[in-house]
């Protein structure tokens, strides 16, 4: 069983409250953020006349967070095996018992998704809201989520009902860590 996060890209309208959800939900500092909400856009100028028209000028939103990936980096180079991936769920975790706050997860992890928590020495992440998925809830930035942009699952079953598709820019290629992420691209988004 591997959960995973889905998110449709051509519906995001980049309001963060899955950002907020988060940051409220994990009592996390205003600098950290386990979920984010990034802008990807690009083009050109070309002229035309006497003036400069846009070519090919695109914008999207991307709504990150750790993609628990089924290969992660950040476990592979842990010196105390304080990350782990949890054999039942494919979640990736933190145990702050074991965590030297060395940051090697976080130089490691490809998608900035692990943080150092100054006041404490360790290392912090998402964490799937497992508290809330073990009482049969959502994570809360699936539950806030105005525009039904996120969903989450078992990653088999949402590459059944979305595609497998997880390759967006400006996100690394999957085969470096195999997320266990799956995006309904926007229609502009580089691939």
């Amino acid at each position: 069983k591997q959960l995973a996060f889905y998110f449709d890209a051509s519906a995001c309208t980049a309001c963060r409250a899955c950002q907020a959800a988060c940051m409220d939900r994990a009592n996390l500092d205003e600098e950290v953020r386990w979920r984010k909400v990034v802008q990807y856009g690009g083009g050109s100028w070309v002229p035309h006349g006497n003036t400069m028209v846009p070519n090919h000028v695109f914008n999207y939103s991307l709504s990150l967070s750790c993609m628990h990936c089924q290969d992660p980096a950040c476990v592979a180079v842990c010196p105390t095996t304080a990350l782990y991936k949890r054999a039942e769920d494919g979640i990736v975790l933190v145990d702050a018992t074991k965590c030297i706050g060395c940051r090697y997860c976080e130089w490691a992890c490809p998608y900035g998704a692990v943080h150092f928590d100054a006041v404490t020495g360790v290392m912090t992440k998402c964490d799937f809201c497992n508290d809330l998925l073990a009482k049969g809830g959502k994570p809360a930035c699936v539950e806030a989520c105005v525009m039904r942009c996120l969903d989450f699952g078992e990653l088999e079953e949402l590459q059944a009902k979305h595609g497998s598709f997880n390759e967006i820019a400006p996100l690394p290629k999957s085969d470096l860590t195999q997320p266990s992420f799956v995006v309904t691209p926007h229609r502009h988004a580089e691939v």
